[in-house]
């Protein structure tokens, strides 16, 4: 890389960064190019990116973020997962390393909160934005729909009585 290359990466990462929901930091040694495809492909499914960099260039990148003190994580062969979903990242690293012992989740963060391992696999075990929206979205119209059947009952009630007598 050239010096302009790597200040043009260190901006746009430093810029990244500042507006992600969460970041997982991982070893990589002994993955092979098929499994981080797969890794890059499930992330993006997820809504977030997979990166490796040179540790001191994603050092300088976090200067100036509110995950800067993330910044003793990167030694190493390291890659980073973001996403703007505080959840995604974590979740589909978590998962991809269950399946595959070459990728060893170092730690993370999210905000100015700092993730161990632990921290990183209880982030995981929660559910994602989407998840939460459909939750929710469940939850407001089971009233409406039960509000209806119960205004629909006596009506359905009345209905069968007078057809009662009427059969009579």
């Amino acid at each position: 890389m050239e010096k302009a290359e790597k200040l043009e990466f260190v901006s746009t990462m430093n810029e990244t960064l500042k507006d992600t929901g969460s970041i997982v930091v991982a070893h990589y040694a002994g993955l092979t190019v098929a499994d981080m495809t797969t890794l890059r492909s499930q992330m993006q499914d997820a809504g977030g990116t997979v990166k490796v960099a040179k540790n001191r260039l994603m050092k300088l990148a976090l200067k100036g973020t509110e995950i800067e003190h993330i910044s003793d994580l990167f030694s190493g062969p390291t890659v980073i997962a973001y996403s703007d979903d505080p959840v995604a990242a974590p979740k589909v690293a978590v998962e991809f390393a269950k399946k595959n012992e070459n990728l060893v989740v170092l730690g993370g963060a999210m905000g100015e909160t700092n993730l161990d391992v632990n921290g990183v696999k209880s982030l995981a075990s929660l559910p994602s934005l989407d998840e939460l929206r459909g939750k929710l979205v469940g939850l407001l119209q089971a009233p409406a729909g039960k509000i209806a059947q119960l205004t629909n009952a006596p009506a359905g009630a009345v209905a069968r009585v007078v057809g009662a007598y009427a059969a009579k």
